[in-house]
């Protein structure tokens, strides 16, 4: 996953609430992209992309950083352990 929870970090720190950093990642990106009708959020008919963490990321957005919170994730639908 890069630096995207990096960048989210900055999102809230620049005075964004950690909601709004997630949706600026996810349906707005999406959007911006011209990928919204695949991809943004969670409907049906949609890309599954989704990530299952242990924690709250709403309480502190540094629960993403760590890969070693990253209890599931799902691609396309297809679900993935991660390599820890």
């Amino acid at each position: 996953h890069g630096t995207n929870a990096e960048e989210l970090e900055r999102m809230v720190l620049g005075g964004m609430s950690a909601m709004q950093a997630i949706v600026a990642s996810t349906s707005v990106a999406a959007r911006c992209c011209q990928l919204d009708h695949l991809t943004g959020t969670i409907a049906v008919g949609m890309r599954a992309d989704i990530l299952a963490i242990n924690g709250d990321p709403l309480a502190d957005i540094r629960v993403l950083q760590d890969s070693g919170n990253i209890h599931l994730i799902m691609k396309d639908g297809h679900a993935f352990k991660p390599l820890h």
